[in-house]
């Protein structure tokens, strides 16, 4: 079959490799969708981050090239001994965790924060960037009728930011301000009102992605080029900042400016994956008692991400900018949104069949 292999830095090609073979307590899933994700482009600019190189991932038991891709659905053409709940036919997203299920936090429930936490389309275990590929049941989830291919690979990254905004403490009625405009940022907006936020504000550059952050519900679009966006983030909350802030960028601009945009006892959430170290004065925190929280994946949340995109809580109006074939993955896809033009995308979904297109 075919597949897109991540081997080095800016080295992603597409080959011919193995089918998947399904095995006992999995599923084997033909492939229609699979979003290009943030962390993919991470790996392509800045990796390995997430990819093993040299070292085996202590459960995949795999090291570079592996293939990518890890926001995707498809249907079920077969299914390993043992397995009850799907049957061939079954239209289905993968919640992509590779965990290994017996180390503390797995045992608490908290499987993202495994301690051997890898993610399949990273990991070496297989990756949504090809032809067909294999998961365990436990971590496949059915999707609506009424749910196009399209929106369910959605889901993978709209769970994110709902998972952000739970690691928050967000409450009904608070006030948050998103540090970028990309696929995360505009999902967390969403989930952000989905959760009753009563004002949102975007930092975001000039570009075609303020016009894509109003769209999908902010109340204001911060251009830290124009304006101190500190003050006026203190100015629109009568002198007293956010509750929560949500960085998205990788970059120390956000980091900063949401950490002097908060309250007192205010939260700063950071989505974002990293390919550097950055520095802040922690007198910012101490002085007020904010407090900054990671945030990684999610965990327990595809089933309330899939309901609440099918309600219509959350729309999907927007996101999907350009629809590709797997064989122009690079060039299409990589290039683009990490080229000029990556700001006039926001989620650019692959697909191995070229009849979809």
């Amino acid at each position: 079959m075919k597949a897109a292999l991540w081997y080095d830095r800016n080295d992603v090609r597409v080959e011919e490799i193995d089918e998947p073979q399904v095995k006992k307590g999995y599923v084997k899933v033909k492939i229609k969708w699979c979003g290009i994700c943030g962390s993919d482009l991470h790996e392509y600019l800045g990796g390995p981050i997430f990819i093993p190189v040299g070292k085996p991932h202590p459960l995949s038991g795999s090291t570079a090239p592996v293939v990518l891709g890890h926001e995707f659905s498809g249907n079920v053409v077969e299914v390993g001994d043992g397995v009850s709940k799907f049957k061939e036919g079954d239209r289905v997203i993968v919640e992509p965790m590779v965990v290994c299920g017996k180390c503390p936090a797995c045992l608490e429930g908290k499987y993202n924060l495994c301690e051997s936490l890898g993610f399949h389309g990273l990991c070496g275990s297989g990756g949504g960037f090809a032809d067909y590929t294999v998961f365990p049941e436990e971590y496949v989830h059915k999707i609506p009728d009424s749910m196009s291919y399209e929106e369910a690979a959605l889901v993978e990254p709209i769970a994110v930011a709902l998972h952000s905004v739970r690691i928050a403490d967000f409450n009904i009625g608070d006030t948050a301000l998103v540090l970028g405009a990309g696929p995360i940022g505009l999902a967390t907006v969403q989930c952000l009102r989905a959760a009753g936020a009563s004002f949102i504000a975007v930092l975001q550059r000039k570009s075609i992605r303020q016009e894509y952050a109003k769209e999908f519900g902010a109340d204001v679009v911060l251009d830290p080029n124009e304006v101190d966006v500190v003050a006026e983030v203190k100015k629109l909350t009568n002198g007293v900042g956010v509750n929560a802030a949500f960085e998205t960028t990788g970059a120390a601009i956000g980091l900063n400016t949401g950490i002097e945009s908060i309250k007192y006892e205010g939260t700063l959430v950071v989505t974002s994956i990293w390919e550097g170290e950055t520095s802040f004065n922690p007198n910012s925190l101490v002085f007020t008692e904010k407090k900054i929280v990671g945030t990684l994946a999610y965990r327990h949340e595809f089933p309330a991400t899939i309901a609440l995109i099918n309600n219509g809580e959350i729309k999907t109006d927007g996101y999907i900018t350009k629809k590709i074939a797997l064989d122009d993955i690079i060039k299409e896809g990589f290039e683009t949104l990490t080229g000029p033009e990556k700001k006039k995308q926001v989620k650019i979904l692959v697909t191995p069949d070229k009849s979809l297109l």
